[in-house]
Formats: C-alpha cells, sequence, structure tokens
C-alpha cells in the first residue's frame, strides 16, 4: 500500500497524536517537546531537517515549521535575502526566511482546521512531504548564492529545473 493511501483506524482529535503515529510509520526520531509542541528529526538527501509542529486549538491551526543550519558569509546575506525572495514568488504554500541570530534557514506554513475540522493523515502527509520537498528543491539555490560566484536568479535556475538525481 502506497504510504500516502495509508489510513489510520481511527482518527483523534488531537493532530499532535496523529503527527506522531506518522512519525513512527515513517521511522523519523521525534519527541513531544510541550504539550501542544511535536519535533521530528529528518534526513533528507541535502540535509538534515528539524520540523516543529505546534497546535493552537486557539485558533484550530497546525504550524510547520522546517529549519535548517545555514550560516552564510556576512557579506553574502544580501544574495540570499534575494534568491529566498525568488524562492518564495515560486512557492505554491508555505515560505522560507532566514534567522540570522539562530543561523537557520526556515520554511514555515500551516493548516486551517477552523470550525472543528479534524486533521486526516492525508493533510499531515501533504504538510510534511511539502515541506521537505521545498527544502530540498531550494537548498541547492541557496548554496550557490552564498558560497557560489551565482547570481540569485542564476541559483534559481537549479531549484526550477527538475532533474532527476543528484550530482
Amino acid at each position: 500500500m502506497n504510504e500516502h493511501n495509508h489510513r489510520f483506524d481511527q482518527i483523534d482529535d488531537d493532530p499532535l497524536d496523529l503527527v506522531e503515529k506518522m512519525a513512527r510509520r515513517r521511522g523519523w526520531e521525534y519527541a513531544r517537546s510541550a504539550e501542544d509542541q511535536v519535533t521530528l528529526l529528518v534526513e533528507g538527501a541535502w540535509r538534515g531537517y528539524s520540523i516543529t509542529l505546534a497546535w493552537s486549538s486557539y485558533d484550530e491551526t497546525l504550524r510547520l515549521i522546517c529549519t535548517f543550519d545555514m550560516n552564510p558569509p556576512e557579506a553574502k546575506l544580501g544574495s540570499l535575502y534575494e534568491t529566498l525572495n525568488l524562492a518564495n514568488d515560486s512557492c505554491w504554500t508555505g515560505g522560507f526566511s532566514f534567522w540570522k541570530a539562530q543561523r537557520l534557514m526556515a520554511y514555515r506554513n500551516a493548516l486551517i482546521l477552523s470550525g472543528g475540522s479534524i486533521v486526516t493523515d492525508g493533510q499531515v502527509d501533504q504538510l510534511l512531504d511539502s515541506a521537505i520537498a521545498s527544502c530540498e528543491r531550494y537548498y541547492p539555490a541557496y548554496q550557490l548564492a552564498c558560497w557560489g560566484n551565482d547570481s540569485p536568479v542564476s541559483a534559481m535556475n537549479v531549484a526550477m529545473s527538475n532533474a532527476l538525481g543528484r550530482a
């Protein structure tokens, strides 16, 4: 059975319980870092990612923040920010920011479950897969903009091509 078509026997009221079940199914490390927060450690092709999902019952939103280390040279920050803007313009959902003080790249997205909607495993899978795919897609562009001599536009050409495999 395709992992994205997998259904749990019951859907929990707490979206984070569903996130934990999905993490166990995928073999990912995870921890309930607070009552309303789960942190996952996921190994991608380019980087390891720390993904935090937080549930806010107040506004009925499941927030996702996926971070990875990024320590660009100070002189390349302008190039990084321009590349971030180009990446965000091409993202259909979610978006990137650079947290300078922590030296982290962050991809953020959310799933709004207003009106008492119940989250499904397919929605959680999509939210997580989209975050990882976006980070994997744009990471090479950020690298080229920060450590290569590529302009942001040229660096983004790498992210926009749909090449298979990796060099």
